[in-house]
């Protein structure tokens, strides 16, 4: 995939009737227009107008750690 990028985002959640907490995640597939992102980097991405059948989302910048 040529200037894409798939995100993975966690979130813990907690179940409403027995309370226990358990991890859920979602990938994203997400437009680098200059392929400048490599594997491992936290990315900030905002929603915008499709780009393809799967690309709803583009990156806005890197999160520096």
């Amino acid at each position: 995939m040529n200037k894409t990028i798939v995100v993975s985002v966690t979130a813990t959640k907690t179940h409403p009737k027995y309370h226990k907490s358990f991890v859920t995640s979602r990938r994203y597939k997400v437009h680098d227009e200059k392929n400048q992102f490599k594997e491992g980097d936290a990315v900030t991405f905002v929603q915008c107008r499709p780009l393809s059948k799967d690309k709803r989302w583009r990156v806005l910048y890197e999160v520096k750690k």
